[in-house]
Order: structure tokens, then C-alpha cells, then sequence
């Protein structure tokens, strides 16, 4: 049987016509896969432009693999403009057609965290790309990094499998399930990857209950230092040192740490850093254990930065900088590093390294008490009753604090709160509370004897007794506190209380007094060397003590010391030397300096007689 003439012939037009389109579509599929690699070579070869340009007319064809490359150039910076909003669009996109890579490096990035207020959005809507007013912080979004690492961990990507291990493991509560973050962990363990050792070894580690479980741990992280993971370099580090799991080598564990200090883990750049200053098993070497330190503390280590205070402020292999000290003890301070927040305060009351400023260190005194530093609470409490400004806050910050320590029984606590309240400092002033709380710290409490005296011989808060204040403040001075030696010295020296009186006794207790540096003793125990009371006078140790306590700051030892040299009184006549004191004097306010000045003005003869 024949086939008709033009049925045949129709049949071998269909039949060409089937041919071109199969020739044309395996044409255009050739012709997009050597685009594409193209485009991917051009990336490769150092021209991103061109090849951006191909992968980008792919990926808008719906091309997954384009998609996925556009994504990562827009992340990477790659022929394209940084854009965090646009590598994620793309991303988004291959990963809702399946791209294990794209869904991985997406639960990265949300795990890492996206800008607060930012979505990815889905292909048919706009993307907003209004210029923001500031970066806006950028936050973790747990779910939806689980979300997308699950799709790739199930596709059988080990960086998946330990990042959803992350995720499970530090994520939020309600999606922690360490269960099935340890079998991810392993998964990916078992595959080779780092990150999975990295993680495993953490697992093992945290339940570890035997140096056995620890020495598990450590063939973990040994595995994830072969992918350079600096984490795992510095528990390795760590591990040695201590010799949890492993033998202990203090050598080994310095390599460890430099290894990932090499790699910027901040703790181990610090221990590194630690370990060259003090020469653990490694060559001691002052200028690259500074080095490594600066760089630990630039990377947020408050402890760093507060030994590089300490080593700059005492000086030794690297010498002193008590500038740099300031530096670096303001960076810790301003973590609230307590001991730095102490440090900066004291050289700030000094004016070492930095102008004098009583102001700023009872600021600096505030911020180490708040971190718990109760030295500091009473430095802060003793600059606040000299004068020294602060917050309302912080003044009723340090009295809560003192109440807190006093309604638990610490007396030095009862003490402090009881000068708070003497002195109104934090609330206002309750002398009959400041005495109920001095009373009872001066069971143990030297400066609260003193204190509690002199509210009983004022009357303050609490019915005048001088005969027990006085009674109270011999207690403390007894003691060998300064304050009340001097104290006492000058109530025995005066006989006001029921005339007791007794000069030698007073010449002692100021000795004493001056000796321990208290100021105002040292003045008084020149003045009684100077002659009028009951104890031989000596006028050459007059005027050392007058001179000590001048280089002080006492404006009445300056006149007095002005007085000794300018009139010989000391057995050394200095005129000269003795105008200085007396002008130091009267820029404190003391009016017979100005009246000793004109003396000598008037005195002098004129240069032209």
C-alpha cells in the first residue's frame, strides 16, 4: 500500500519542521551553558565586570546557577556593588529552586544576622532600596537560618550540617535541641568537615566528665585545625596548658595560641600575649608580647587592656608611659574593667599622666565600684567629701551599695553608709541614722570610732557627750589612725574637754600623725618645735616639718616656711626662697602672706639709691 503524493509530503515538511526546533533548543542550551561558563571564567580570571554582566543576563532569564553566582558577586563585591539586600535577593531565589549552596550561605547569613527591619523578598516584589539614614543593626534570625541550613543539611551539605549543629545548640530556647544538634555534628564530622570537628569536640567537651570524654574532644578539634579553624587552635592551646585531655606542654600550647592569634581569636592573642611577657614555653619577649596584647585589646579584650595600663604605668622591659598608661586604662575603664576604672581614677586624683582632675577620677572611683571594686567605693566616698562632683546617680548608687553591704552585717559597709548619711551624700542628711550605723561599725571599725566621736562631741544626730567622744576618738587614734591622732593631739593641747591637758602626750600623737603623712599634723607638730608649750622647742625641725608639710599643699605651713627663711628663724636665711613660699601662700587665700610680702617690698632698698 503507497502513501499519497501530498500526505507524504506533509510529512516530511512536519518532520523538518521537529528537527529545527530540537536543533534550535539543544542549540540555545548549548549556548547558555558556555555562557555561563564563560561568565564563571571571567569571574575566575580577575575580569568580574564582563563576567557579572553575562551571569547577570543569565540569572534574570531564570537561570539557578546565575542566580546563585549574581548572589555571591553582590555579597563579595565581585563586579557588582556591595549590597547585602540584592546578594540575598538572588540567593533567595536559586534557593527556592533548590540550590543546596544558595540555601546554605542563606542560613548563613540569617544566622549571622540580617539588618533589623529587612526582608528578603520574594521574586515579584519590589525591592526596597531606599538610602537608609544609618546602618541598622543587625540581628539574628535563628528560625529562618534553621529554615534553610535544614534544606541544605538534608541535601547532604556538611557546612550545612554543622551549621544547623550551631543553630540547635545556640539558638533560641524554644528551637535548642542538643539531641539532634550532636547528630548533625556528627554527620558532618563523619564527612570531613571542620566545622563539624569544631562542633563536635565543643559537644563532647561540655558533657566530658573523664579525661578520657576530654581527650575525645581534643582529636575533634585537632581534625578542625586542619581546616585553619582558629577556635579549635585556641582550646587546643588552652587544653595544653592546663593539660585537660592532653598532656600538659606549655610549649605546645604557646604554638597553639599563636596559631590562632594568627587568626584573630581575640582570647588567644591576649593568653599568647601573656604567655611572651612572663616567658611560659616561649622565649621571653617583652616588645611582641605589647604587640599582641595591643592587638587583643583593640579587638575588645578588657584584660588586655588593662595590662598594657599596668605594664606602661611600671614601666620594666618596655619603659615607663604613664600617657599610654592613661590610654589604655580609659579603654578598659570604658568596658567596666573595675581594677582600670581604680587605676585611671588614681592617676587622674594625681595628675600622672593626664591633667589633675578630681572631678574625672571620682568619676572613674564611681565606675570600678560599680563593678564591684570596694576599694574604690571608698575612694569615690572620700573624693565626694572633699568636694569632687558626680551624678546624683552615682552618689546614691555608692549609698545603696553601702546599705546593702551594712543591712547584711559588714561593718566597713555600716561604716561607709553611716558618713553617707553624716555627710548627706546619695540621700539627704540623717545624722540620727549616721550615728546608729557609725555606732554599730565601731565595734571593728577604726575610722567609724573616730567618726562616731566626733558626732557624740558635736551633738549630731545623737545627744552631746563630749567626755565619751573623746573617749571614742582616743580608741581610734590608739588604733594608729592618723586622722585621729592629730585629732586627740589637738583636744589634749587645748584642755577643752574638762581641761585635760597634756603637751607631751600631744607632741607624740602629732609625731605619729605627721609621720603616717597626715598633713595638718605635720603643721602642728612644727608649730609646737617652734616654741610656746610645754616641750623643748627646736626651731631647725620646726622648719623641716614646716617644709613638708608646705610641699603638700598646707598654705599655712608656705607662710610659716616663708616666715622661717626669709628671717633666718631656721638657722638658714634664703630671702629669695623665702618670697616663693610666701607668695605660694598668698595664692591660697592666707592674708598674712600678702602682709610678710609688703614687709619685704618695703624693706628693700630702691635700685636707683
Amino acid at each position: 500500500m503507497s502513501v499519497a503524493p501530498d500526505v507524504e509530503a506533509g510529512a516530511v515538511r512536519q518532520g523538518s519542521r521537529l528537527g529545527m526546533a530540537l536543533t534550535h533548543r539543544f542549540s540555545s542550551l548549548f549556548s547558555v551553558r558556555a555562557k555561563l561558563a564563560q561568565g564563571i571564567k571571567l569571574l575566575e580570571n580577575g575580569q568580574p565586570l564582563k563576567g557579572f554582566s553575562i551571569l547577570s543576563a543569565l540569572a534574570k532569564q531564570g537561570n539557578v546557577e546565575a542566580q546563585f553566582r549574581v548572589g555571591r558577586c553582590y555579597l563579595e563585591a565581585l563586579g557588582a556593588p556591595a549590597s547585602l539586600e540584592e546578594g540575598a535577593r538572588w540567593l533567595r531565589r536559586a534557593a527556592d529552586a533548590g540550590k543546596t549552596e544558595a540555601c546554605f550561605i542563606l542560613a548563613t547569613l540569617y544566622a549571622m544576622g540580617m539588618p533589623e527591619g529587612f526582608e528578603v523578598r520574594k521574586e515579584e516584589e519590589v525591592l526596597d532600596l531606599s538610602a537608609r539614614v544609618a546602618p541598622a543593626e543587625r540581628r539574628a534570625d535563628f528560625y529562618q537560618a534553621r529554615h534553610w541550613a535544614s534544606i541544605a543539611a538534608e541535601a547532604g551539605s556538611a557546612d550545612a550540617q554543622a551549621l544547623l549543629g550551631y543553630i540547635l545548640t545556640n539558638g533560641p530556647e524554644d528551637i535548642r535541641d542538643q539531641v539532634e544538634a550532636r547528630q548533625w555534628y556528627e554527620r558532618s564530622a563523619e564527612a570531613g568537615c571542620s566545622q563539624g570537628h569544631l562542633g563536635m569536640g565543643l559537644v563532647i567537651l561540655r558533657d566530658a566528665e573523664t579525661a578520657e570524654d576530654q581527650a575525645k574532644a581534643a582529636v575533634h578539634f585537632q581534625e578542625a585545625t586542619k581546616g585553619g579553624l582558629g577556635t579549635a587552635f585556641s582550646i587546643l592551646g588552652r587544653m595544653s596548658e592546663t593539660g585537660s585531655g592532653i598532656p600538659r606542654d606549655l610549649g605546645r600550647a604557646a604554638e597553639y595560641y599563636r596559631q590562632a592569634a594568627e587568626r584573630n581569636i581575640v582570647p588567644a592573642q591576649a593568653r599568647y600575649g601573656i604567655m611572651l611577657l612572663e616567658g611560659q614555653g616561649i622565649e621571653r619577649n617583652a616588645g611582641r608580647a605589647e604587640t599582641w596584647l595591643r592587638r587583643a585589646a583593640l579587638g575588645g579584650d578588657s584584660e588586655s587592656a588593662a595590662l598594657l595600663g599596668d605594664i606602661y604605668a611600671n614601666g620594666g622591659d618596655l619603659p615607663p608611659n604613664l600617657i599610654e598608661a592613661v590610654k589604655w586604662y580609659r579603654f578598659a575603664a570604658e568596658q567596666k574593667h573595675g581594677p582600670a576604672a581604680r587605676a585611671l581614677a588614681l592617676l587622674y586624683l594625681t595628675g600622672s599622666g593626664t591633667q589633675r582632675d578630681p572631678d574625672v577620677a571620682a568619676h572613674w572611683f564611681a565606675v570600678a565600684a560599680e563593678a564591684g571594686d570596694r576599694s574604690a567605693d571608698a575612694d569615690f566616698g572620700n573624693l565626694l567629701l572633699t568636694g569632687a562632683k558626680a551624678t546624683e546617680a552615682e552618689r546614691e548608687s555608692l549609698r545603696k551599695r553601702f546599705e546593702r553591704s551594712a543591712e547584711k552585717g559588714d561593718l566597713l559597709g555600716a561604716f561607709n553608709l553611716g558618713v553617707c548619711l553624716a555627710e548627706g551624700i546619695g540621700s539627704e542628711q540623717n545624722t540620727r541614722q549616721a550615728a546608729h550605723w557609725l555606732r554599730q561599725a565601731s565595734d571593728g571599725i577604726v575610722n567609724a570610732q573616730y567618726w562616731y566621736g566626733r558626732l557624740l562631741m558635736e551633738g549630731r544626730g545623737i545627744h552631746p557627750d563630749p567626755t565619751e567622744g573623746m573617749n571614742w576618738i582616743e580608741k581610734a587614734a590608739d588604733a594608729g589612725m592618723a586622722e585621729a591622732q592629730a585629732a586627740l593631739a589637738q583636744l589634749l593641747l587645748t584642755g577643752r574637754i574638762n581641761g585635760r591637758r597634756d603637751h607631751a602626750r600631744a607632741f607624740s600623737l602629732y609625731r605619729q600623725a605627721a609621720e603616717s603623712g597626715n598633713v595638718d599634723a605635720m603643721f602642728s607638730l612644727a608649730a609646737m618645735y617652734g616654741g610656746g608649750h610645754d616641750v623643748p622647742s627646736d626651731r631647725v625641725e620646726a622648719q623641716k616639718w614646716f617644709r613638708k608639710a608646705a610641699e603638700r599643699g598646707s598654705g599655712l605651713a608656705q607662710l610659716m616656711l616663708g616666715r622661717y627663711l626669709v628671717r633666718g628663724l631656721g638657722g638658714v636665711t634664703d630671702p629669695l626662697e623665702g618670697r616663693s613660699w610666701l607668695q605660694r601662700a598668698k595664692g591660697q587665700g592666707i592674708q598674712d602672706a600678702s602682709i610678710e610680702l609688703e614687709r619685704l617690698d618695703s624693706a628693700e632698698p630702691d635700685e636707683d639709691d
